[in-house]
């Protein structure tokens, strides 16, 4: 019995955790060409914190080169499975310092389709547990 269907391909977990870590090292370096081979044509970037969203590779590529001060960061963990995969990184500019939870999703090339990116804010924890936690 044949199917009418192709088999649907997903990026290799090992291509992929490669093409986050060059999205990342060429962000650092600010090699925006490079960003760029990394992302999709077709590219969504979300920060739902903002509820902002950016369609299209060359509208992120100068979001990016807009982006206002000297941060630096560095790629505290990746994980990837199939066409998904997460990271979380540390942003530093000065002395202020931000982590950030992203979600990237590939297309069937590779290059990353989709993005969403988490910036939590810091904040103190309600009185009345400290029974159960610890501050690190």
């Amino acid at each position: 019995m044949t199917s009418s269907h192709a088999p649907h391909r997903t990026t290799s977990p090992h291509t992929l955790r490669r093409t986050v870590e060059a999205y990342w090292a060429s962000a650092d370096a600010r090699d925006w060409a490079a960003f760029g081979e990394t992302l999709a044509d077709g590219v969504v970037y979300e920060m739902p914190q903002s509820r902002e969203r950016i369609r299209g590779k060359d509208r992120f590529l100068q979001f990016n080169r807009e982006y206002p001060g000297d941060w630096r960061v560095r790629v505290l963990r990746i994980v990837a499975e199939g066409d998904e995969a997460v990271s979380w990184i540390q942003v530093t500019q000065g002395l202020d310092q931000m982590f950030a939870v992203n979600l990237f999703t590939a297309d069937e090339k590779g290059r990353i389709k989709a993005i969403t990116d988490f910036w939590p804010e810091p904040y103190e924890p309600p009185f009345g547990r400290e029974h159960l936690t610890e501050r690190y």
